[in-house]
């Protein structure tokens, strides 16, 4: 997907849910991008995130930890 597009529509998922209490909207975002987004798009996300994040809201910034690979411990 297109960097400001889904800049675009992660912020728009986010200032929806930026009315609730913050940590059920952290969650309320990570749940949708989970839930409809494709895996592909998910992982784009995340690692946009963690390279640039630049114009993410706060909201996106925050679920995305929740959208990370978990890591099995050893």
């Amino acid at each position: 997907m297109e960097t400001a597009k889904m800049v675009h529509r992660a912020n728009e998922i986010a200032r929806f849910w930026q009315a609730y209490p913050h940590e059920e909207a952290v969650a309320a975002v990570a749940g949708h991008i989970r839930s409809f987004w494709e895996p592909r798009f998910r992982r784009q996300l995340v690692e946009y995130a963690e390279t640039s994040g630049a114009d993410l809201h706060p909201l996106v910034e925050e679920a995305v930890q929740l959208l990370r690979p978990r890591t099995e411990p050893n």
